[in-house]
Order: structure tokens, then C-alpha cells, then sequence
């Protein structure tokens, strides 16, 4: 055995030591970080609005979607016990609707005399992060004026400061990313590489539902003679900032062997941020959903489909450069975002290009399947892990091309030493502990299950997930649940949904968000959500997004069609809805959303954009009424009738009705006669004629019918 240490000089203090043929990655240093006081402490209050709701103790539950409200009246308080006297330098207060416009911060050791440590009359509500300096045992907030006619509501009351020793020690930063982080040096043999990349294949080839999660990453420089194969729930990165700075002669490959040649279940698996020179001039990814193609650069062509041309569903390329041809062949839709290409070879049903520079016209739609956006209207490309932590890039509006064409992509990088690095079998409240004391996190590969929510209440947070990372709620919990605030960057994570039925797996924004973050969005990028197939999961909704402005780049909301013994039928695998959004101006790249029993997507805010949106219907309704009484089963897209303005483009929807090749759906699509709300580019299509979608549109188009397996089109509604 060859033991070559090596030091990656980087903001953090990133260390790695090859042993034994894999290296593992650790950071030193700590993040210096107030303590959360509040969490789980007894609260009070000075009335509630209903009895037994709305108590004071959901205002420090750790839980941003329960809240404490008051009576409509002044004045009204709510305070937390902290136990013993504590040194309070910052107080965050997440205000409903009903919020305070003049309240002021109080700190009492007997919770009979107070001193002010902070007074305001101006207080607009929203998101309030208070620096103040006090000490006390407990601590209240006093309202004296409301800024509604209806009472004070808080989401959180959160107190921080100096424990004094008495709630434990600063949770601290970095730490090791793991065995399942398998580093490479170039100054390793190829033999040795291509040994470790096949063990790890042949461990997750076949493992669609398995517990492996794995990442292989490579140190910068160049690597010879390499064919590294992608096997489910495995991320293959470079470490270099940009694509250019790992070069693979060779091939990083998803073929489909395993499934005699059919790639339509290649999910769970990802490439980023290399360089590749295929072998042969061709590297092939013939992947269906949730295998995103981020940052590559290949110097030849790229090979969409599977050995033999069979069968693949889809799929999503972004910030990518791809010198030769991309190759679409058997693919029936996919993704092309922000990249550059030479060229541009067949499609099946719904191909669709947005800022790629070498994009195929779009004229004569269907005939070729193409839909054409020139520019990306805003969008920040995923977070991402490097040789100096982790990589933020920046937002861009109107964009063409790749990110990083004139040198690095812009942007900012974060020391792993201001993330809490995650390991399966971390608790969720040491996660919201740390999250509280102001630092991102970093789940390391691994399966977590978690008893309570995840909350994620700073601004500008980066939640990233390596190896498909997979997040399973116990008791009917939400597993995540972001606040109302600017630049949260949730990506890289699998939502698995529990066996006790959660509202939602991961939700952007509280009820009633009305914040505008025009400026700085919060974004979803590679967040794959699943309800069933690995155990019988159970969740009303997948993703729910609150907050305006929020850019959704690929997910994958999956209702389990097919998967381990008892995880997936009717009455065992429960989801009503994929996507709720309720916020405005949000804007999706890339929905993948499939198998739920009421509508897929319902789109509840004004000024959203769609750009992709690939859909199959439930394949397991048992007879007409059990999917829907009173009307022929639900549309795929719902945009709400109170919607005026909304737009989408490149959007399929198909039906598979194996269970019962009678059931009819009534459309495809339902959305609202009005001038602002416009479509285009649409289809629906019966695979091989399992049951009928009766219309593409409303009443406008179809029907999708027969085992020819013909779509039917409309290309502009109205």
C-alpha cells in the first residue's frame, strides 16, 4: 500500500491523507458561534387566540410552521424560561402577518422586574434578527401596538447567547466527510482508481433501493485510461474550481446493462465539474431521472441513449460544454440549460433547450420536438464541493452559455469550517443546534432519519448533500422547513418520505410568506423527493413553496410506481401533490414530477414560469371513482383560477394505466382563460394505449389514445 499524503491549500484548513487506497477529508477550526437558549424551554404568555391552540410554547418548538398567537388586543407578551441567568446577545423573532409595530426585548432574573434591552416603534414584521446585550433567566418580547387589527403572532422566538456551560458546548465546524467520500490523487495508478471505481459500481449497480450512498472525487489534475461507471445513489466530482482543472482521458459511463439494455430506471446518480476526453470520441450517460449533468466539459460527444438505443425517459444537462454532438437518440424528453454545444442529434417527444448556446431552431414544433428559449431569465448554479470548501455562484438574469467561459464562475466560497458536517445517525436537534449558531450544512453520503423538522432560519444558508444524501421524517414530521428569508440554497439532497403521513417533505417559506427576494432568491437545485419504493412512504405533499421569488432548478418528486415488496400501491405509497407553489415570481427549470394521486402540480401564485416540465399520470388508480369522483381524474398542471399571470413551456404529461387500461383522464393541463396565463409547446401521449387523457388542454387538444403511442400536440394556448 502507497501512502501519499497531501494538503489542499484552502480557505478552512481542508485537509486530506491518502491511506490505504481512499482518502478521507477533514477541516479544522470552529466556528465561534452563539448558542441557542430558547429552543424547547418553557414559554408563556400573556393570552393565547384560541384555546389550546396557538400556545406560547410553539414560538420555541424549533418548528418554523407552528406558531404562537395572541388575543386582538394591547398590551400582550410572550416570554422563555431559560433556567438559569444567561449573557443574551441576539434575539431573532419570525413574525406572521400579525406582527408588532412597537414591542420592546426585556430580561428579568425573577420574571417580576424587567429592563429593557431592546425598544423599536417601527417594526414592519417579517424576519427581525436584534443584536442586544443583556442578561437575565427569562426573556420576553412586550408588545404595546400590532401592525393588524388581529392579535401578535410569532413563528419563532429564538434567544441566543453564552450558555455559561449550562445547554453544552458550541457545536463545531468541518470535521471528516467520511469513508463514503472516496478522494482520488492523480498521483495514484489508474489500476488502482479503476479498482476502487468498480467495487463501489459493483456494489451500486443493481442497488435502486438499496442503502449505499457514495461519492468519488478526484483531486485536481489528469487521469489516464479511466472508465468510470455510475451506479445508483453515486456522485462522480472533480475538485478543482472549474471544469478544466480534473482531466479524465476517458469515460465516466451510465449505461444500462443491469436492465437488458432499458435505461428508464437510471435514476439516483450524478456527474459534476470534470473534464472528460472519451476514449472513443463518444462518452455515453443514458440516465431517466434524478442524474443531473452539472459543470462537465467533454471534449467530444455525448451519447444520450443506452447501448442498443433502448428505451430512456429523460433528463437534465446544465453549465455544461460539450464540444461534438448531444446526442438525444431514444430519449423521450430532457433538459438543456445554460451550456454550449456543437450540435444537436434527434429527440423524441419534448426536447428543450434554455440558454444553450448551439441550440437546434425551434421551428416546425412538434416536427422536430424542440422548444428554444434563448436566455435564462435568473438563475444560480448549484453550490458545489471543492479544493477550498464549498463554492456559492452568483446569481445571473438573462444568461447564455456556461457559468465559468471567461475564467472562474463568479462567486463565493465558504470554508468547510462554517458548515456543520452531518454524519448518518446525527440527531436533528444537534442539526437545528448548529444551524441556530449561524452555520451551512454539509450532509456527508448516508440515510438520516429524523424526529423532528429541520429548520433552516438564516439568510443566505447553503444546506448541500453529497452522494444523494437521503433525508427520511419519522412520526409524520415535515423533514425541512426553510424560513421566509433572502439566498437559502437548498441542493443536493434526497427526501424519502417516513411510514407516518407528513403534510410535506420540504417547504420554502411559512404560510403567508410575503417577502420579496427579487434580489437575492432562495433556490432547490438537485432535490430529488420520493414517496415510496425504498420503504412505504406516506406525504400529502412533496415540496411546498411559500416564498416569492424561489428558483427551482430539477427535481424529481416521485410517487413509487415500482420498488421493494410492499412500498408501492394505492392504498400503501400516499401523496396527493408533487408541488404546491404559493409564492410569486417563482420560476422552475426542470419539474419532474410523477405518480401522484390528485394533481401533480398545483400553482397557486402569480407571475411563475415553467420551463420543462415532464409528467406520468398514476399508474395505479383501481377503477374511475377511486381516483376522482364527480369529474374523470386530475390534470398533471394546475394553475389555480385565481391566477392572472403565468407561463410555461416544453410541458408533458403521460398516462400508463397498467392496473386499469380503462381509466380515463379528463386533460392533461387545467389552467384559467385569461390573457396573462399562457402555454406553450404542449403534449399528451398514452403509452401504448394504458388508458386515455382525453385532452391536451381544458378542452382543447387530444385525445392521447392507442397502443401506436402517438402524442397529441397543441402548441400555443390560448
Amino acid at each position: 500500500m502507497r501512502r501519499s499524503p497531501w494538503r489542499l491549500a484552502a480557505a478552512g484548513g481542508l485537509v486530506a491523507v491518502l491511506v490505504a487506497g481512499f482518502t478521507s477529508i477533514t477541516a479544522s477550526g470552529a466556528a465561534a458561534a452563539e448558542v441557542l437558549l430558547s429552543q424547547g424551554r418553557p414559554a408563556t404568555a400573556s393570552s393565547t387566540e384560541a384555546s389550546g391552540a396557538y400556545a406560547a410554547s410553539e414560538a420555541v418548538d424549533g418548528n418554523a410552521g407552528t406558531r404562537w398567537s395572541s388575543a386582538f388586543s394591547d398590551p400582550q407578551w410572550l416570554q422563555v424560561d431559560l433556567g438559569t441567568s444567561k449573557a443574551v446577545s441576539r434575539v431573532e423573532l419570525s413574525w406572521e402577518t400579525a406582527a408588532a409595530r412597537a414591542f420592546q426585548i426585556q430580561v428579568s432574573d425573577n420574571g417580576t422586574s424587567w429592563n429593557s434591552i431592546y425598544s423599536t416603534t417601527t417594526a414592519t414584521g417579517g424576519n427581525q434578527n436584534l443584536t442586544v446585550n443583556g442578561t437575565g433567566r427569562y426573556v420576553r418580547m412586550y408588545g404595546t401596538q400590532r401592525t393588524t387589527g388581529y392579535g401578535y403572532s410569532l413563528w419563532e422566538f429564538k434567544v441566543f447567547g453564552d450558555d455559561g456551560g449550562g445547554t453544552g458546548p458550541t457545536i463545531p465546524g468541518g470535521g471528516s466527510l467520511g469513508a463514503n467520500v472516496v478522494v482520488f490523487d492523480p498521483s495514484m495508478s489508474s489500476a488502482s482508481i479503476q479498482a476502487r471505481a468498480d467495487e463501489i459500481f459493483r456494489q451500486q449497480e443493481t442497488a435502486q433501493f438499496g442503502t449505499g450512498r457514495w461519492v468519488l472525487a478526484f483531486k485536481p489534475g489528469t487521469y489516464n485510461g479511466l472508465n468510470i461507471q455510475v451506479g445508483f445513489y453515486t456522485s462522480v466530482v472533480g475538485l478543482g474550481q472549474n471544469p478544466q482543472d480534473v482531466r479524465i482521458n476517458g469515460d465516466i459511463t451510465v449505461d444500462a446493462g443491469w436492465f437488458q439494455g432499458n435505461a428508464t430506471q437510471n435514476f439516483w446518480r450524478s456527474t459534476e465539474n470534470l473534464s472528460v476526453y472519451p476514449v472513443n470520441g463518444t462518452n455515453r450517460w443514458a440516465v431517466s431521472q434524478a442524474a443531473p449533468f452539472r459543470r462537465m466539459d467533454i471534449h467530444g460527444n455525448l451519447n444520450l441513449a443506452p447501448n442498443g438505443y433502448g428505451w430512456a425517459s429523460g433528463g437534465y444537462v446544465a453549465d455544461s460544454r460539450i464540444s461534438g454532438s448531444l446526442g438525444q437518440y431514444s430519449q423521450q424528453q430532457w433538459l438543456t440549460r445554460n451550456s454550449q454545444i456543437a450540435s444537436n442529434t434527434n429527440g423524441v417527444w419534448n426536447q428543450a433547450f434554455v440558454g444553450v448556446q448551439g441550440a437546434p431552431s425551434a421551428a416546425g414544433y412538434p416536427n422536430p420536438p424542440y422548444t428554444t428559449i434563448a436566455n435564462t431569465p435568473v438563475i444560480r448554479e448549484k453550490p458545489y464541493l471543492y479544493d477550498g470548501g464549498v463554492f456559492v455562484p452568483s446569481l445571473r438574469t438573462n444568461s447564455t452559455g456556461i457559468s465559468w467561459a471567461n475564467g472562474n464562475t463568479p462567486g463565493t466560497t465558504i470554508p468547510l469550517s462554517q458548515f456543520y458536517v452531518a454524519k448518518p445517525g446525527d440527531s436533528a436537534a444537534r442539526i437545528n443546534q448548529a444551524l441556530a449558531q449561524g452555520l451551512n450544512l454539509l450532509f456527508t453520503p448516508g440515510i438520516y432519519q429524523i424526529d423532528q423538522t429541520i429548520n433552516v432560519n438564516r439568510a443566505n444558508t447553503v444546506v448541500l448533500g453529497l452522494g444523494y444524501a437521503t433525508i427520511i421524517p419519522m412520526n409524520g414530521i415535515t423533514a425541512m422547513q426553510v424560513a421566509d428569508v433572502d439566498g437559502v440554497k437548498v441542493a443536493g439532497i434526497l427526501f424519502d418520505a417516513g411510514t407516518t403521513l407528513s403534510p410535506n417533505l420540504l417547504v420554502m417559506g411559512q404560510s403567508g410568506s410575503s417577502a420579496n427576494h427579487a434580489a437575492n432568491p432562495s433556490s432547490v437545485q438537485d432535490v430529488f423527493l420520493r414517496v415510496g419504493g425504498y420503504i412505504a412512504g406516506k406525504a400529502t405533499n412533496s415540496l411546498l413553496v411559500n416564498s416569492n421569488n424561489v428558483i427551482i432548478d430539477h427535481i424529481w418528486a416521485w410517487r413509487a410506481d415500482h420498488g421493494n415488496a410492499g412500498t408501492y400501491a394505492w392504498n400503501t405509497a400516499i401523496g396527493d401533490h408533487g408541488l404546491i407553489v404559493n409564492g410569486n415570481d417563482v420560476t422552475a427549470y426542470g419539474l419532474f414530477v410523477e405518480h401522484y394521486q390528485k394533481y401533480q402540480v398545483i400553482w397557486n401564485g402569480n407571475g411563475g414560469r415553467t420551463y420543462f416540465f415532464q409528467n406520468e399520470m398514476p399508474y395505479d388508480p383501481p377503477t374511475q371513482a377511486a381516483w376522482r369522483t364527480g369529474a374523470n381524474g386530475y390534470a398533471a398542471y394546475k394553475v389555480a383560477d385565481s391566477v392572472n399571470t403565468h407561463e410555461a413551456w416544453a410541458m408533458g404529461s403521460y398516462c400508463y394505466f397498467n392496473v386499469n387500461p380503462s381509466i380515463h383522464a379528463d386533460r392533461g393541463f387545467e389552467v384559467p382563460v385569461k390573457s396573462g396565463v399562457r402555454l406553450h409547446n404542449l403534449l399528451t401521449v398514452s403509452l401504448g394505449g394504458n388508458g386515455v387523457i382525453d385532452h391536451v388542454v381544458n378542452t382543447t387538444g387530444g385525445p392521447a389514445q392507442g397502443t401506436a403511442t402517438v402524442p397529441s400536440y397543441v402548441v400555443n394556448f390560448p
